[in-house]
């Protein structure tokens, strides 16, 4: 009986499953694996989509496109090795598993960098109009983005330094795969990558709902003297107002998914995280990832059309890039 609850029953280092098969257990892992797959299918999407049809080649859906790249990685990297790891063994080897730790920093990372980079670009097309196409451009924004994930590398090897040199260092037994971050070093993430991009997005988003709410009161104020003058500028308006509305919905799901986490890293003695710490806190950090696309799906009729494109296998046809997707 002892020898059937070992990960490697012919090691005597080897360790004890965690998990055992049963319904709930079951049930739970097909929940999982649906999430996995939905997270996978919907970020892909929505690669494709921002990719392909040039007309989305846009400064904010190129924010969408990194942050989906970010989320499809979840989908397709991260979650499944949590799935695997489910049973407490780790069977993957040391180079995966700090393969593994390294990427779940970097795509919390450039995900918080994205949410970052997405409110300063509604802040500047809802408070400065005006300059907003000539300091936001294509080139500055793609520059952005390069940079994000380039701080995102860094920063996680940083954190990861001593793990990544010798990723076995903290494993009790034979078949873990388990990193221990420093009090010093846990709170320099805890402030990089939430408390300090939380006080920057709530004060960026603050502004810009002052700023809705004021147009929004001169809007109904002149709203025919407007309509009859000028009725591109308050439709350009109320799509930057609507844009900015859709992507604070996103910002605020991620806030929710990710502040449990990070009050279990707060609250626990040691930022131990390992196959059975943190387990509930780390898939709703990741079930972000499946919200993101499911978001964009009920407030972009952009991406419902692209969708269609794509799945009748209209983008196949040529010249399918210059289809009107707005």
């Amino acid at each position: 009986m002892e020898e059937a609850e070992l990960c490697f029953p012919e090691l005597n280092t080897s360790c004890r499953k965690t998990m055992h098969p049963h319904p709930e257990t079951t049930l739970i892992y097909s929940l999982l694996s649906c999430i996995t797959l939905l997270t996978v299918v919907l970020n892909l999407l929505v690669i494709i989509s921002i990719s392909h049809f040039r007309q989305l080649h846009t400064t904010t859906n190129l924010l969408l496109l990194s942050l989906a790249v970010a989320d499809f990685l979840v989908g397709s990297l991260q979650m499944p090795v949590l799935l695997l790891h489910n049973q407490g063994c780790w069977i993957l080897g040391d180079l995966i598993c700090a393969a593994h730790y390294f990427l779940g920093f970097l795509v919390v990372s450039v995900s918080v960098g994205s949410m970052v980079l997405i409110s300063v670009d509604r802040y500047i097309a809802i408070c400065d109009p005006m300059f907003y196409t000539t300091k936001l451009t294509l080139k500055r924004v793609q520059l952005c983005v390069y940079l994000c994930w380039i701080f995102s590398a860094v920063h996680s090897s940083w954190i990861l330094r001593d793990f990544l040199k010798q990723p076995n260092r903290y494993n009790s037994c034979y078949g873990d795969c388990v990193v221990v971050v420093n009090f010093a070093e846990g709170m320099v993430d805890l402030v990089v990558t939430f408390l300090g991009p939380i006080l920057v997005i709530i004060l960026l988003y603050l502004r810009v709902f002052v700023v809705a709410v004021s147009q929004a009161r001169a809007m109904r104020s002149h709203i025919a003297a407007v309509t009859l003058q000028r009725p591109e500028t308050v439709k350009a308006k109320k799509s930057e107002l609507k844009a900015a509305r859709t992507l604070g919905v996103v910002v605020v799901v991620f806030l929710l998914c990710s502040c449990p986490y990070y009050c279990f890293a707060v609250a626990a003695e040691s930022n131990l995280v390992g196959a059975s710490s943190a387990a509930i806190e780390m898939w709703l950090l990741y079930f972000n990832s499946c919200l993101n696309p499911v978001i964009y799906v009920f407030f972009y009729p952009w991406f419902r059309k692209a969708i269609k494109h794509i799945v009748t296998l209209q983008i196949l046809q040529p010249g399918s890039s210059e289809a009107n997707m707005v």
